[in-house]
């Protein structure tokens, strides 16, 4: 199969790359549909080479259509295929003339009913498209809740029925896909809101539209490559030194709360930062110290005492552990008036949610709960659309913004939005953003131009906290610690190696 594209398209651009085929390239809307069901065939079959009987769950659209290819062209290869259209024929167009050729072929067209999941070794939903606009109604919302209790194996045609392909947000109710084998062009609600649950291993084929179709069309997002991060973690010159690979200076872990600063500067050390300076409550040095004897400890007990180390940092990270009390107000105006490359995180942010400002040089790494904060909104607003709110962030706070979560999304900028679809369910643990914060940070200052930089090094560091949270995942996610993804991170930061 094809690898995954880079850029993710809007539904309605994915659309329009399809008229392009058709009106500009010539290529008639039924050969593009026979594509899709070869397409769609072919991943089943090197999925579950065994599988012999396969249900086809036909819609009355185009999503439909593609079924009745994938049913005639799995019975021509000798696979016992039903076919039952729980909402009616196709009723018109290309998806009436697939319909026909399954009859003309032989193939059935059977009432549903739940019995016919007992019978199969896997499904093939082509029941609806990308079209939906509103909530699954009934008889379709039946036949999806049957087939996602049923147990067996799903391959979605071109997006899981049910879910929105532009928000990941679930229409009601939405099949739980094994396989998406997608067309044309990758969709943003695969990787955003509820997406990355039902999509289940994903596959795209172009159908031989290629990217001139989508000339005139701006990406919704990128996923993040593994290139990225071979460009900003090089390997390193025999001659390097501690002083060339970048000093960090966190700021954080108020009184009693010294752990997030502790496990965000470990974070820095293990992402390669030359240099780790962490600033905090006087009390909780010599415990930091001890135990991680590698971080430079400065005692903290007012702004003043931070001029140095403000001066001497490459990058500037804030907000573990810092609190909410008149010290950790002090510091972070210090942290903000030295107009460092900066990462803002934790505390930081509830701190700049109450008192808002915007900047250039700084980068926000908000989760769902800060984000509402800092966007005066409530958490269920940004979880329905994330990407609207990292653009939101963006936009009324300057810079940087990472919003954290499954599918975390990284917006800087006019740059086109990172998303990243490494990680797992075992990394929603505390701690877990104090180590990104701290492998952002030693990312950056490790460029030759950090602020310049800033974006990308979100973004793959990002993915270098994911690939470590799948490392640590191995054995199983639950469980996992924060600092089990420090123990990680070499492996990580280290491409290729």
């Amino acid at each position: 199969m094809q690898p995954l594209p880079t850029f993710i398209y809007r539904t309605a651009d994915v659309r329009a790359a399809d008229r392009y085929a058709i009106e500009v390239l010539g290529v008639p809307g039924y050969t593009l549909m026979t594509r899709a069901g070869e397409a769609a065939l072919t991943a089943l079959r090197g999925q579950w080479p065994l599988a012999r009987r396969v249900l086809v769950l036909a819609g009355p659209g185009n999503n439909g259509g593609d079924g009745y290819v994938v049913a005639r062209f799995g019975r021509a290869a000798g696979l016992d295929v039903t076919l039952s259209a729980p909402a009616g024929l196709p009723l018109a167009g290309d998806a009436a003339r697939a319909a026909a050729d399954w009859r003309a072929a032989g193939g059935a067209v059977l009432p549903w009913t739940p019995v016919l999941l007992e019978r199969t070794d896997l499904v093939v939903d082509a029941l609806l498209g990308t079209g939906l606009a509103r909530a699954v109604g009934a008889p379709l919302a039946e036949v999806i809740g049957a087939v996602n209790a049923a147990g067996r194996p799903v391959v979605a045609l071109d997006v899981p029925s049910g879910l929105d392909s532009d928000t990941g947000q679930v229409q009601g109710v939405a099949v739980r896909a094994t396989v998406t084998v997608t067309f044309v062009g990758l969709k943003p609600g695969f990787f955003l809101g509820a997406g990355p649950e039902h999509v289940g291993r994903l596959v795209c084929d172009d159908l031989d539209v290629g990217d001139a179709a989508f000339a005139g069309a701006a990406p919704a997002l990128r996923r993040i490559q593994e290139g990225e991060l071979r460009a900003l973690l090089p390997r390193r010159a025999r001659t390097a030194h501690k002083g060339v690979n970048g000093h960090v200076l966190l700021v954080g872990g108020g009184p009693g709360m010294p752990g997030a600063v502790r496990l965000a500067g470990e974070a820095a050390l293990r992402a390669s930062a030359g240099l780790v300076t962490v600033a905090t409550w006087p009390a909780h040095a010599a415990a930091l110290a001890a135990g991680r004897p590698e971080l430079i400890c400065l005692p903290t007990e007012s702004a003043a005492q931070l001029a140095a180390a403000l001066a001497a940092a490459d990058v500037i990270a804030v907000g573990p552990g810092l609190g909410r009390t008149r010290w950790a107000e002090e510091l972070l105006a210090a942290v903000f008036a030295a107009g460092k490359p900066l990462i803002v995180d934790a505390d930081a942010l509830n701190l700049l949610a109450a008192r808002p400002s915007s900047c250039g040089h700084w980068c926000l790494t908000p989760h769902p709960g800060e984000a509402a904060r800092l966007l005066g909104v409530e958490v269920a607003g940004v979880q329905a659309d994330r990407l609207a709110a990292v653009h939101a962030l963006a936009t009324r706070y300057g810079g940087v913004a990472v919003l954290k979560g499954a599918g975390t999304l990284v917006a800087a900028g006019t740059a086109v939005p990172w998303v990243c679809e490494r990680g797992n369910p075992g990394m929603a643990a505390a701690g877990m953003g104090d180590v990104l914060t701290g492998v952002i940070a030693a990312i950056a200052a490790q460029q030759p131009d950090p602020l310049a930089a800033l974006g990308q090094a979100a973004a793959v560091g990002v993915l270098v906290h994911a690939q470590a949270g799948d490392l640590a995942a191995r054995g199983g996610e639950r469980g996992i610690l924060a600092s089990d993804l420090n123990a990680q991170l070499p492996a990580c930061v280290n491409p290729g190696s």
